[in-house]
């Protein structure tokens, strides 16, 4: 009987295989956790590569050259992720979010996205498919994945200024090629187009009057994001968080804005609008104001580990399932359990000061799971 070899990338992040529950109860769209949050985002990463070497989630310094990505049979292909988002869409997911990595490194990613627009939620209904990306291939990209059945595109974008960007993704690429990338996806109708910026200060934060100045009127949504503590290899420290309120009121000196009631339920975003009709922007204040508490949001790694929680530090191995020859009754009601059981506060906790990582466990890395 030949051995199993398990590639060593496989093993970075400690996961059980969930187990099966005796009694295989049928999903009901319904599913809630331990806090009562209900299942409604699944973040699925396709690839733990990207081309950009940010400094806040992949430095260059740790992932160089000589760094073990995991190989291409430990991926769950497109039949597999399609399988597990059906699953996941009968216990309630109505969104998909495709992330990575960079997802449009990942060959083919068009096709899976054909393929989820097949999926059906427990309304009956498409579920919504969204895609994450650093822009750098979208030009290119943007008509046929539009054609396939996407719904919207999220761009992160950190600067407008080529130094900074080109400094700040750290491997020369230039900035224009990231806004041609945008007035793609606009034209090909993948909208409303979502533009994430990472402020970091001392870093990029004199850029973000600079960002939304640039994307007032257009119809995109320009997102601050606060500076995370994701993972262990960025070098995250406190002094480099710009807080979301402090950047509302550098905002406001130049233009009158008022809040706006949430789209949603377990929305990260607190949405703002100008009131001059220049179109809104988002603060998602994910250190000063942790919104753990309507956190409705399961994330699936490239080889199939399920998080419950961005700063979790172990996960659940599904692809173990899938490839173990188990039904999807079977691996439906493992999905249940394990929601159900699901208590993950990462961000409430420290903010209470009650961090619940003691540093003995290494948190899972962005480019991972996605952010």
């Amino acid at each position: 009987m030949g051995e199993t070899i398990i590639p060593l990338a496989d093993l970075r992040y400690h996961a059980a295989v969930p187990a099966i529950p005796a009694r295989l109860e049928a999903p009901t769209g319904t599913l809630r956790d331990r806090l009562r949050r209900p299942l409604r985002d699944l973040r699925i990463s396709v690839t733990d590569r990207c081309n950009f070497r940010c400094s806040y989630c992949m430095p260059k310094a740790v992932f160089d050259r000589d760094y073990q990505f995991l190989p291409q049979k430990s991926l769950l292909d497109f039949e597999e992720i399609t399988r597990l988002a059906r699953l996941f869409g009968a216990h309630g997911v109505h969104k998909l979010r495709l992330t990575g990595g960079e997802p449009l490194l990942r060959k083919g990613i068009e096709h899976l996205v054909a393929m989820l627009a097949e999926v059906r939620g427990a309304d009956g209904q498409p579920l919504d498919i969204t895609l994450t990306t650093n822009g750098s291939l979208l030009a290119r990209k943007a008509h046929a994945l539009k054609a396939a059945g996407l719904s919207r595109v999220t761009v992160s974008l950190d600067a407008l200024d080529d130094g900074i960007f080109r400094t700040m993704n750290d491997v020369d690429f230039p900035v224009a090629d990231v806004l041609a990338g945008i007035e793609a996806a606009q034209a090909a109708g993948l909208a409303p187009l979502k533009v994430n910026m990472v402020v970091q200060r001392g870093v990029n934060d004199h850029e973000a009057v600079t960002m939304a100045r640039r994307f007032r009127g257009t119809g995109i949504v320009l997102r601050f994001i606060e500076y995370m503590d994701v993972g262990a290899t960025n070098g995250w420290r406190m002094d480099q968080v710009l807080p979301s309120a402090e950047l509302l009121r550098r905002l406001q000196a130049h233009w009158a804005l008022e809040p706006l009631q949430p789209n949603a339920n377990g929305e990260t975003a607190e949405r703002w609008r100008y009131r001059d009709g220049g179109g809104e922007i988002g603060l998602i204040s994910s250190v000063t104001q942790a919104f753990c508490r309507d956190c409705n949001r399961a994330r699936l790694s490239t080889e199939g580990k399920l998080f419950m929680c961005l700063f979790a530090t172990q996960g659940h191995d599904l692809r173990a399932l899938l490839r173990g020859g188990r039904s999807d009754d079977e691996i439906s009601a493992a999905l249940g359990a394990l929601w159900a059981q699901r208590d993950d506060r990462y961000s409430e906790l420290r903010s209470s000061g009650r961090a619940p990582h003691d540093g003995a466990e290494r948190r899972v890395e962005m480019h991972y799971i996605g952010g």
